[in-house]
């Protein structure tokens, strides 16, 4: 009995002086309100998270994130003395079997924060930690602490802790698109031919291609698929029937399992879904339903015609190729938010300029010196953070050798750093535009001159590195009856040189490349001018003669 009454005095007297310590910062402590954004995922001038080492600071005034380098610079230039301290710990849990299933101890904290890393094959464990830390004396109070805060603090910290992320992310791929159900897939008609799928030994009926082979849904026909622009893929043989006979959906031979099939239709050009697959399929004597993965129960698919499956996307992508990995300075990549890639190849061409990097890098410090109380919305501050965050280095570290050895032997080659998320740079550029505010795919040259327009307007009084772009176009009109001549000029940043086909002394990498570019504009079907483009006729006969 003595000793818990000794102990709730202690507790007592340190509930009153923390109490006493935090009366001075009271009236700078908010509770965070329905529009208030919580940055507590990303520092507003570097790229560190709470999975940095420093771990992340969150103003309970301004609900800004900061990390370790840069709060000290809020701190001068506001006052605001009480942050929450936020860190994450990832842990990965040793001998643990199954797939990879993140857990958190701390189930209350970070309620919505996303996991920066890729965990694939291992188990992890998450173990989330918040503070609130005192300027100027870095004074730590580990939370949550309810009984010995005071009510308001308690409840501000909690509200902040619950609060989403100002940037959470709204898409879970950023090439991930719904496939739908084909308009055929309902009424097709099955033609009675007494054709019988064999369980291996595939072949296309019109060459001797034994890969990439579609199942036409109609007659049975086995055919080889399109050209891909490494050499890989068929001779379009699948195509070219679809054009003979108009039998519209096929389904890739290979990659039938018991969870579904690829099945394209050749009409609607694109991916789809047919509920009736395994009706269809049954048809010509597979029964998908018996599938397995390496192997079938009946016998219709053996181990060695099972292979995984690889899209058009797998190949541009150079999926399953061993690539040595590069790091360092200029060697950072920038993660997709969402169909992002047009953002993530303009800035990392711009900051390979020394024009935009000494504007915006060799700035830095006066940057972000002057920079607004809100530096999230600073032009300036976000073009040197991201600059910054891809020329350091810092976001582009190779593993320790210790991890690298290890990683060695379970033949497990994950990325320790995986760039960086321009999350806070996209909002802030793109903010009022109704397309680029969007996550629809967008045009890199439209971005370009955006991007040229938000730097000339953020550049007055001083360097404007877009003028390394910048020069006259003179355009010269001449009546044909007066023959009089008019001039006219008018600034341009980008050049369009038309060059004559005929002209290419390397027509055959050309070609390929021409193919590359409508491969990769397939999948980009939210973007008009890319569809319409692959609509267009003329277009269309062009790059049918290139694969010819």
């Amino acid at each position: 009995l003595r000793y818990h009454c000794g102990a709730r005095s202690r507790n007592a007297k340190m509930a009153a002086d923390l109490g006493e310590l935090l009366v001075p910062y009271m009236p700078t402590i908010r509770v965070p309100r329905a529009g208030d954004r919580v940055f507590k995922s990303e520092c507003a001038f570097s790229y560190d998270s709470p999975e940095s080492e420093g771990g992340l600071y969150v103003c309970m005034n301004t609900f800004l994130g900061f990390g370790r380098e840069h709060v000290e610079r809020h701190y001068r230039k506001t006052g605001q003395s009480v942050y929450m301290l936020l860190k994450r710990h990832v842990k990965e849990v040793r001998g643990a079997a199954g797939g990879a299933i993140s857990r958190r101890r701390n189930g209350r904290v970070f309620l919505d924060l996303e996991l920066n890393r890729d965990f694939n094959g291992d188990e992890y464990e998450c173990e989330d930690e918040a503070k609130l830390v005192i300027f100027p004396d870095h004074f730590e109070i580990p939370l949550p602490n309810i009984e010995e805060l005071p009510a308001l603090v308690t409840i501000a910290c909690d509200a902040a802790l619950n609060a989403a992320s100002a940037y959470k992310k709204q898409e879970s791929d950023s090439w991930d698109e719904e496939i739908q159900v084909s308009k055929h897939a309902r009424s097709l008609r099955q033609q009675d031919n007494g054709v019988r799928i064999p369980p291996s030994g595939w072949k296309c009926q019109k060459c001797e291609m034994r890969e990439n082979l579609w199942l036409n849904l109609t007659d049975g026909a086995v055919l080889c698929g399109k050209w891909f622009f490494d050499g890989a893929g068929g001779n379009g043989h699948a195509l070219d029937h679809y054009k003979d006979t108009n039998f519209p959906l096929a389904v890739k031979l290979d990659n039938i399992t018991a969870d579904g099939a690829d099945i394209y239709s050749f009409d609607e050009e694109e991916a789809v879904l047919d509920p009736h697959i395994s009706e269809h399929l049954q048809h010509f004597g597979i029964d998908m339903l018996q599938m397995q993965q390496n192997g079938t129960e009946n016998g219709h698919l053996n181990t060695e015609s099972v292979r995984p499956r690889v899209s058009e996307w797998e190949v541009i992508q150079e999926s399953g190729m061993k690539l040595k990995e590069v790091y360092g300075s200029g060697f950072t990549g920038i993660k997709n938010l969402g169909n992002s890639c047009y953002l993530g190849t303009t800035m990392q061409v711009l900051f390979s300029i020394p024009e935009f990097q000494r504007a915006y890098v060799g700035n830095l410090q006066r940057i972000y010196d002057y920079s607004p109380l809100d530096p999230t919305t600073d032009f300036s501050t976000q073009m040197a953070k991201l600059g910054h965050g891809l020329l350091s280095g810092l976001y582009s570290k190779p593993p320790m050798k210790s991890e690298l050895i290890e990683q060695v032997m379970r033949e497990e080659y994950k990325h320790q750093s995986k760039g960086i998320s321009p999350k806070m740079f996209k909002a802030m550029v793109s903010k009022g535009h109704p397309e680029f505010s969007s996550n629809r795919q967008q045009d890199a040259h439209e971005f370009f001159l955006h991007l040229i327009n938000l730097v000339e307007r953020n550049s007055a009084g001083s360097e404007n590195p877009s003028d390394v772009f910048r020069y006259l176009v003179e355009e010269r009109v001449q009546c044909c009856q007066t023959q009089k001549v008019c001039y006219n000029q008018k600034v341009d940043y980008l050049m369009q040189l038309p060059a004559p086909m005929e002209a290419a002394s390397n027509r055959d990498v050309l070609y390929k490349n021409l193919i590359l570019f409508v491969t990769c504009a397939e999948y980009n079907r939210y973007s008009r001018p890319y569809r319409e483009m692959l609509t267009y006729k003329p277009l269309n006969l062009f790059f049918n003669s290139c694969l010819k």
